[in-house]
């Protein structure tokens, strides 16, 4: 059984995509596996939550991270990896059989 992202980690998967350098729409939507319209909603989203920027090109539109979700990427790994630690230390405990 597939289990289902949550709307916060379709999110973070977005700016995470656009952080690794892949700034096409069409692309990032491919990587992040989402269909158009959700996915120009997320974009919508984004943008105005001012995390991520429409650049103009000479052809296309792409996308890139403002300093706010290059912030808010790094403050989110960093709860994460604290989330992560929390549980590791939480089985080593269990793991001991203490009240």
């Amino acid at each position: 059984m597939t289990v289902r992202r949550s709307w916060l980690e379709i999110y973070v998967d977005v700016l995470k995509t656009i952080r690794s350098g892949v700034n096409k729409p069409t692309l990032i939507r491919n990587r992040c596996n989402l269909a158009w319209k959700p996915f120009m909603g997320i974009l919508g989203t984004l943008i105005s939550n001012d995390l991520v920027v429409a650049v103009e090109g000479s052809s296309r539109k792409t996308y890139k991270l403002t300093d706010k979700g290059v912030e808010f990427l790094r403050q989110f790994e960093s709860a994460e990896a604290f989330i992560a630690h929390l549980k590791g230390q939480r089985s080593t405990v269990d793991a001991l059989n203490l009240p």
